[in-house]
């Protein structure tokens, strides 16, 4: 009764582990197991590779379809090509919306956004702020003054148009410094070799 039958315990186990062949149990080969198939089982299957969609973070990205453009285009310039250039303007970008502390007060007709921060906060602000205010400056529909100083950098922006006042208000600060959809066009600019500060 307590005999040891290896036949049993593999027929017990071919029940109990659906998916396992009786070759694989047992270390043979069957008839319907080729040498053909062992081949193809052994290789492992050729996929094409996957199309990604994202280059990488958001400075890589901008600087990545840059390059796609100025590749596509037959009368890129390539002695006044400065990515470099324009991977510092990004790294602006970025120190202004994760580093500067702005004090925002709202006004009866608008309002008035003081940046602070440390050197490197300051100097980017300094370098962005007036120059994007140039840009606001193209809406006719408010006013927009900028003073820059060794400790703050100041914008403000009103309207006497209630409507205007309230769409200022709502934008604040980082909403006004990425209104007016002009960045593409400034970074393009700015990888070409021209001035994109002076443009605004």
């Amino acid at each position: 009764m307590n005999a040891f039958c290896p036949g049993l315990v593999v027929a017990a186990l071919f029940c109990i582990t659906p998916g396992i062949s009786t070759a694989e149990m047992t270390g043979h080969d069957t008839a319907g197991h080729s040498a053909h198939s062992h081949d193809q089982q052994s290789q492992p299957a050729t996929q094409a590779a996957p199309i990604l969609t994202e280059p990488g973070q958001g400075a890589f990205a901008a600087l990545s379809e840059i390059v796609r453009v100025l590749e596509a285009d037959p009368e890129t310039d390539w002695s006044k090509v400065d990515l470099t250039a324009l991977r510092d303007h990004l790294v602006d970008m970025d120190v202004l919306v994760r580093n500067a502390v702005v004090a925002q007060s709202v006004l009866s007709n608008g309002v008035r956004s003081v940046v602070t921060g440390n050197t490197e906060v300051l100097a980017t602000a300094s370098r962005m702020v007036p120059a994007h205010a140039a840009q606001l400056r193209h809406d006719s529909r408010w006013t927009v003054e900028t003073t820059s100083g060794p400790e703050q950098v100041v914008l403000t922006v009103t309207s006497d148009d209630p409507a205007t006042v309230a769409r200022i208000k709502a934008l604040g600060f980082y909403g006004l410094m990425a209104s007016q959809d002009h960045h593409r066009e400034h970074h393009y600019i700015i990888a070409t070799g021209g001035d994109a500060h002076g443009g605004h």
